[in-house]
């Protein structure tokens, strides 16, 4: 069992890379295929995987942001991202790892509720974004939302670091109880 850790591999130069996990494989490729043709300084890179750990490659590049996907419809897809955390480094969660939930518009079909992904998100400090990945539009702001966290996750952003990016997320939430 392999703990995937961000300091694994050397920064490539002007390159970034984002992990996507999870079971919705046709969401999943479409969202990447958005990511590639938003227009970006860095040579961007995306991988899918279902679950980690991801199998041992010493050619994988170093990965800069990793961003597990729920559906609220499926609770195999919420177990499989609470099994894939297991194999992320702590280090991972200073701002180089985001939940992204997909699902959220069509409340009477959900199997997950939305309290449930919010605590895992709280509970692991991260960020955690809406999006219904089956609209167009919203999949191309999404891609542009996500470039853009992960030119800052790369360090291709001056002045902003990952963890001052999470900061800046977490203040724009309403605070919880347990932050007061």
């Amino acid at each position: 069992m392999s703990v995937l850790r961000p300091q694994d591999q050397l920064p490539g130069l002007n390159a970034a890379t984002i992990l996507l996990v999870g079971k919705e494989d046709a969401l999943l490729q479409r969202l990447a295929d958005s990511m590639l043709r938003e227009d970006c300084a860095s040579s961007l890179k995306v991988h899918l995987a279902h679950s980690l750990p991801l199998p041992s490659d010493v050619n994988r590049p170093r990965i800069d942001l990793i961003v597990f996907v729920i559906n609220l419809h499926s609770k195999y897809s919420l177990q499989n991202v609470e099994e894939s955390l297991r194999h992320v480094d702590a280090t991972f969660f200073l701002g180089k790892v985001g939940f992204l939930v997909t699902g959220a518009g069509r409340d009477s079909h959900c199997s997950v509720h939305r309290s449930t992904v919010l605590k895992l998100a709280r509970a692991y400090r991260s960020p955690l974004l809406f999006c219904d990945l089956e609209v167009e539009g919203f999949r191309v702001s999404m891609a542009q939302r996500l470039v853009r966290m992960l030119q800052v996750c790369a360090g291709h952003v001056p002045g902003v670091s990952a963890l001052s990016l999470l900061s800046l997320l977490r203040s724009s939430e309403n605070p919880c109880l347990e932050d007061l």
